[in-house]
């Protein structure tokens, strides 16, 4: 199956790996700067590299797109791929509307292509591990999900495309995603009602030329902050964020409660963590996306548990998000073809988490109290 590849950064590059180790063949790379994508695909070995995404389309005539560009150059890129009638495989966001992830969602149905959202640490071995163990009825009934995350980001990170809404920045694009798949996972669920509070911790950051790799960003941070002579970005996105869900569940006679706090700025004290509650016990789930270690909680206290020989199957040799990318690109090519594959995110979801994100940036679910004390 011939690939074709939007996006020449840290995405791209891992897309390339994954199709690749899923016996693809990688025909072309589509970037926006023409010296950097010429560059990266003569690295990658890949023959074809272009700065116009069309005509790429039309000239290779490929059976899939991965799309690796930032969020807010996903919606054309799709459409005009759905429309040439070619399979999606997609990182996060999907879009930066809920209105245009749900048309692409359409498009892709109506014409009859296949679909993948990579929100993709739900294919950790960890995250497998502890679905298997509620699904076998470990912990009882499952009652309430916890996933607490802080990640520490360094303010002076040069102003980009997760500075800007419009781009599909922000800590709900970028972060809740990744989380609302691993729940869903997690306790075989729908989601029926959120709400949530972000909060924009960031303001602005410095405007730095020649950041073209995502993970290289953090090594063009300018060495003094206070420089009078530097330029500004303003900030128009969420940098932390507390969601509230619930999730109805066919292992669970009433609805599980979900608590998602993340604080892309702030330090962690504690370890960051996934943890499930049960009517019997419990399990937890070491690092922000529960791919550390598995410990459970029955009678006996807490006992660290071993990932079973048939789930250590994440490849190695890369980092965590590369290895989530190459399960995900294994299942879609199988799919395509034909074979039987366990169930993966597809633009369903897509569209689904990008709705859900529309309406917790809205923040329309406070009551009022300020007159309560005095009628108290």
């Amino acid at each position: 199956m011939k690939v074709l590849v939007a996006g020449t950064g840290f995405a791209g590059k891992g897309h390339t790996a994954a199709f690749r180790a899923a016996r693809c063949e990688v025909v072309g790379i589509v970037g926006r700067t023409e010296h950097v994508v010429r560059d990266v695909a003569a690295g990658l070995g890949i023959p074809f590299a272009s700065t116009d995404w069309a005509a790429a389309l039309a000239d290779l005539r490929p059976d899939i797109v991965s799309i690796a560009t930032p969020g807010g150059a996903h919606y054309d890129q799709i459409k005009q791929a759905i429309a040439a009638g070619c399979h999606v495989f997609c990182a996060k966001p999907m879009t930066t509307t809920g209105n245009t992830a749900t048309e692409l969602h359409q498009l892709a149905q109506a014409k009859g292509v296949k679909t993948a959202f990579a929100a993709s640490f739900q294919y950790m071995p960890s995250v497998q591990h502890a679905k298997r163990l509620i699904a076998e009825g470990t912990i009882g009934e499952p009652t309430e999900i916890e996933s607490i995350s802080h990640f520490n980001l360094e303010r002076g990170i040069p102003f980009g495309c997760s500075h800007r809404a419009e781009d599909g920045g922000g800590r709900l694009d970028n972060n809740l995603t990744h989380s609302l798949a691993i729940a869903q996972t997690l306790v075989d669920d729908k989601i029926l009602q959120i709400s949530g509070d972000v909060r924009d911790d960031l303001g602005r950051a410095p405007k730095v030329s020649g950041v073209h790799d995502f993970a290289k960003r953090c090594a063009f941070i300018p060495d003094d902050l206070d420089d009078p002579t530097l330029e500004w970005g303003e900030s128009s996105v969420e940098w932390s964020y507390t969601v509230i869900a619930r999730l109805g569940s066919t292992m669970a006679t009433q609805l599980v409660s979900v608590l998602f706090k993340h604080g892309g700025l702030v330090p962690r004290f504690n370890d960051d963590h996934v943890v499930i509650y049960g009517t019997k016990g419990a399990i937890h789930l070491e690092d922000h996306y529960g791919s550390g270690a598995l410990s459970l909680y029955d009678c006996k206290g807490w006992s660290e548990l071993p990932t079973p020989a048939d789930l250590a199957n994440v490849p190695s040799g890369a980092g965590e998000t590369e290895q989530c990318w190459n399960v995900l690109a294994n299942f879609f090519m199988r799919d395509i073809k034909g074979n039987t594959v366990p169930t993966y995110r597809t633009f369903a979801q897509g569209a689904l988490y990008q709705n859900i994100i529309d309406t917790i940036r809205r923040s329309d679910a406070w009551a009022d109290v300020t007159d309560v004390e005095k009628t108290a």
